[in-house]
This record gives C-alpha cells, structure tokens and sequence, in this order.
C-alpha cells in the first residue's frame, strides 16, 4: 500500500475535534437507529467498505434487520423504511452527492414537516461527519482506530 501522512499522528487536535462531533452526536437526540441509516448510506455512496462494514455490523448490533440494510441502497423503491427514515435518507444523499444539486428545497420541506430545527440539524451534522470520515480514510488510505 502507498505510504500516505498520518493525519491523526501529525494533526492529533484535528482528529479530537473529529472525535468531539462524534461524540455530540451519539448524545443528541438522534436515535441510533437513524444514526447508522446514515453512516451506511453514505458510506456506501462514497464505495468506502470499512465504514459500510463497521457500521452494518455496529446497526445489526442495536437490532437493525439485515433485510434493511440489504435494501438500503434501494430504499426509495421499497415499504421497509418509514417516512421519516425516507427523508433522513434523501437528505443523507443530497449532502453527500452536495455538488449535483445541494439538499433540495423539496427535501427540505419535508424535513420540516417531521422534524424540528434542532433534529434537521443533527440529521445534518451526522451526514456532514460521516462523508468528512469518509474522506479522511479514503484520501489517505488508513482506517481509524
């Protein structure tokens, strides 16, 4: 494998900040189960298989059915996922794919017909620290111990 940098040895602060966004979200009032719909999605948007792993394994743990999860990528086209799980999906891809049309006013709307500001603000600091993770590892070919 390609020797790359170290971020968390050079720049240990900048992995604590990481870690200190991971935190907060584990103790807002995100539900677990909302939390790893994310993590997956976006981790299998951004073809990162470590994440998908780590956080298919941790969702299966909190009880996460495994039909779920082997329908997660196609979540639009199946009954298996509820309104609100939908709209943290959509929102999930339009943050992670942000350069082909950003969240849509749309998606937004919806949101706001489910959530409160702080829930559609954890919803996205969640998308928004995972895809940071995501690039993280990929740019540097290293996975977080």
């Amino acid at each position: 494998m390609e020797n790359r940098i170290d971020i968390q040895q050079l720049e240990p602060d900048a992995f604590k900040a990481m870690f200190a966004l991971e935190n907060y979200l584990q103790h807002s009032g995100l539900s677990k189960r909302h939390f790893y719909l994310i993590k997956i999605r976006a981790s299998q948007i951004n073809g990162y298989a470590f994440c998908i792993n780590m956080h298919t394994t941790d969702a299966l743990k909190q009880g996460e059915t495994a039909q779920r999860i082997f329908l997660l990528n196609a979540w639009k086209e199946t009954g298996l996922f509820t309104e609100e799980e939908k709209t943290i999906l959509a929102i999930t891809e339009e943050v992670t794919l942000i350069s082909q049309n950003g969240l849509s006013d749309e998606t937004y709307r919806q949101a706001e017909q489910l959530f409160d500001g702080n829930q559609i603000a954890q919803i996205i600091m969640a998308v928004v620290t995972i895809n940071a993770w995501n690039r993280i590892v990929i740019s540097t070919k290293k996975t977080i111990e």
